[in-house]
């Protein structure tokens, strides 16, 4: 397992709770850092954007979400001074192809995933991973 630490943004707490369980089940990582406001996971990425160790090796990005979506986390994010490859994928139950086409235009965005989450697509998730690292 590469994957150290994943962040979660999604505001819809049973949703984290879901994507928690089933990643610690299937040792996707070994650390999940659970945001419900996008802001509080960019200044959390500000803080740490010198340490590699302390930056998270996946995010799973929510794109519906109230005071900042997705796409203004995604805006902020590829302004931030990081080093280190993090690999960001889009978790929504968004099925509208102009927001499919949008995150095409993100080199971060390695996925993007229709919720729920299954073993199926985090399994997938961590082979893009593996292929990234």
């Amino acid at each position: 397992m590469k994957n150290k630490l994943t962040y979660i943004i999604d505001d819809d707490k049973l949703s984290v709770k879901l994507m928690s369980l089933l990643i610690a089940k299937n040792e996707f990582c070994e650390e999940i850092h659970p945001f419900f406001n996008p802001q509080v996971a960019l200044d959390e990425l500000i803080k740490n954007h010198a340490e590699n160790k302390r930056l998270p090796d996946a995010i799973l990005l929510d794109l519906n979400m109230p005071v900042m979506d997705g796409w203004q986390f995604l805006d902020e994010f590829i302004l931030l001074p990081i080093k280190k490859e993090i690999s960001i994928f889009i978790v929504t139950s968004s099925i509208d192809p102009a927001d499919i086409e949008m995150a095409k235009k993100y080199d971060v965005v390695k996925s993007y995933i229709m919720k729920p989450i299954t073993n199926e697509k985090l399994n997938a998730l961590c082979m893009l991973i593996d292929e990234i690292n």
